[in-house]
C-alpha cells in the first residue's frame, strides 16, 4: 500500500506528514506490540503478579518510546543489561524490585529534564 507523504522541516528537524487514517493505523500497529495481559481463569480471575509485571512493563515501554529511547539506551541509563531490558519487554522475565526501581528511576530523570525543557510535567500516579 503506497501512503501519500510530504517531508517538512522545521526548528531544524524533518518531520513526515501522513493522512490522519495511516497515522491511526500505524498507532494501532505500535499498541498491539506491547506485551498482552494474562487470561482470566475460570472465575474471571487473572494470575495477579502475571498481571502486574506485564501492567508495568507495558508502562516502560510506553514511557521508553515517549523518550524516543532503544532498549540499549534505556538499559544504559538505568545501569542493567540490555538483555534484561528485552526479556522484560517480551514478558520473560518478573523484574526485581531492584530492577524495577533503577528503570523506573531512568525513565523518571529524562521526563523530569524534559518537562523542564518543554515545561510540561507528568502527572504523578497515586
Amino acid at each position: 500500500m503506497k501512503t501519500e507523504t510530504d517531508v517538512v522541516k522545521r526548528n531544524g528537524r524533518r518531520f513526515v506528514l501522513v493522512p490522519e487514517a495511516e497515522y491511526r493505523r500505524l498507532k494501532r500497529l505500535d499498541e498491539s506490540e506491547l506485551p498482552p495481559l494474562p487470561k482470566p481463569d475460570a472465575s474471571g480471575n487473572y494470575p495477579a503478579v502475571e498481571a502486574i509485571t506485564v501492567s508495568i512493563v507495558r508502562e516502560f515501554i510506553e514511557r521508553r518510546r515517549k523518550l524516543g529511547w532503544s532498549q540499549v539506551e534505556l538499559a544504559r541509563r538505568a545501569d542493567v543489561r540490555a538483555e534484561t531490558i528485552n526479556r522484560l519487554e517480551a514478558a520473560k522475565n518478573v523484574p526485581s524490585i531492584a530492577t524495577v526501581d533503577k528503570i523506573d528511576r531512568a525513565l523518571s530523570e529524562a521526563e523530569a529534564t524534559n518537562s523542564k525543557r518543554t515545561g510540561k510535567r507528568r502527572a504523578k500516579k497515586r
